[in-house]
């Protein structure tokens, strides 16, 4: 799935609409807490202004209902188009609407090397509906179409889909962030370096289910931590205490454990608390033991290092989820453990998005692996196998 990328076009003088990912967390003041996802944008964005292109940015921001003006202007794109002027060096012009006069006037007026911000997709319902006639006024806009937002790639927004839909006969490229997203997660899949370990974590099974099946049928071996593995634990008549389950989900769970076999590696300890706080009374029992009134709150130790032990054999390693509570210690240890040893290892390893992102930055780990995703739900729906619209449509070599 060789993509054109926007190294490949010819963009002087012309006006590229790029796709990006500037859904930032703002606090009550609507100032940015962590602009990572606009300094990750920065090189797709230098390619196009250090050649002499013209550069409309686009996003979504949060979920904006619609009903109330003034509640959704806290999802506002403004903080965004300062902070990147601020990064870049240079004046970011900010439009107050995405395709209305406001909009059109900022693209007319841009120079070569000039980025317009426009308002957030979002205020307008048209981008989650996918509707052609909004796609049909963005996609005017531009020359060339970018898509570099790679934690909406799994979704049919407008701005996804009907925007290069619209956009026929004009390049339609990926960025250097969603280049990269699918040059590791696909080859991961399609192609992978053997032993190939898959480590997935998280709170539910149902959340799970079909990257599970996938990566079953993949993998040589697949590592099941986090409070799923309670579900697993109970379809194996395990005792689990108050811990997290899906009780509607134990059948399901039954049926990956024999479907399986010994690829499936489940924890053989845990570790316990009588309150899901720090200072509650712990224990580490071995799986299928939790005694009533305590909760499993992390893979126990011996699991913890034989987990370690399978990554240490491994030469492709994707892991999604985490251990265990890793916010809370001591029940970040297992989490800590898996991202340590990881980290130490050989293989070539992907960090699904989300939580498992958050956790091997926290720990600072993040430029000791392959590559950290930038996208949760994109990178599970890739990891389960799902072909991306937003991504099938753009130009390959």
């Amino acid at each position: 799935m060789a993509k054109k990328t926007i190294a490949d076009v010819d963009v002087a003088g012309k006006t590229v609409l790029m796709r990006v990912d500037f859904n930032v967390p703002l606090d009550d003041r609507q100032q940015i807490t962590d602009d990572r996802r606009i300094v990750m944008a920065l090189d797709s964005i230098k390619s196009v202004t250090d050649r002499g292109g013209k550069l409309i940015l686009v996003s979504h921001l949060g979920r904006p209902e619609g009903k109330d003006p003034a509640a959704d202007a806290k999802y506002s794109l403004r903080p965004t188009a300062q902070r990147l002027g601020e990064l870049l060096g240079q004046n970011v012009a900010f439009a107050t609407d995405t395709v209305g006069p406001e909009a059109s006037a900022q693209v007319s007026a841009l120079q070569p090397g000039g980025v317009v911000v426009l308002e957030n997709l979002r205020f307008n319902k048209g981008e989650k509906k996918g509707d052609p006639e909004f796609a049909g006024k963005l996609a005017a806009f531009a020359d060339i179409y970018c898509n570099d937002a790679f934690g909406t790639c799994h979704r049919t927004d407008a701005s996804m889909v009907a925007v290069p839909e619209a956009m026929s006969g004009k390049p339609k490229v990926v960025g250097f962030l969603v280049g990269r997203e699918i040059q590791y997660l696909s080859d991961a899949i399609g192609n992978p370096q053997r032993p190939f370990v898959a480590i997935l974590g998280g709170a539910k099974v149902s959340d799970k289910i079909n990257v599970i099946n996938n990566l079953l049928g993949i993998c040589d071996k697949v590592l099941i931590g986090g409070a799923m593995a309670y579900t697993f634990s109970l379809a194996q008549g395990g005792k689990v205490g108050k811990s997290l389950v899906e009780p509607d989900k134990v059948e399901l769970a039954r049926q990956l454990i024999a479907q399986g076999g010994e690829k499936l590696m489940l924890p053989i300890d845990t570790h316990c608390g009588d309150d899901f706080s720090s200072n509650c009374n712990k224990q580490v029992v071995r799986a299928g033991e939790i005694a009533d009134g305590f909760e499993g709150l992390d893979i126990g130790p011996e699991t913890a290092k034989l987990f370690a032990e399978t990554v240490k054999q491994a030469k492709t390693v994707v892991w999604n989820g985490p251990m265990g509570v890793f916010e809370m210690p001591p029940f970040d240890e297992g989490t800590k453990a898996v991202a340590q040893a990881i980290a130490d290892s050989d293989a070539i390893s992907i960090i699904g998005g989300g939580d498992s992102a958050a956790a091997i930055q926290q720990l600072g780990f993040a430029d000791q692996v392959s590559h950290v995703s930038t996208g949760g739900g994109a990178s599970l729906a890739m990891l389960e196998g799902q072909k991306f619209a937003a991504v099938e449509l753009l130009d390959e070599f």
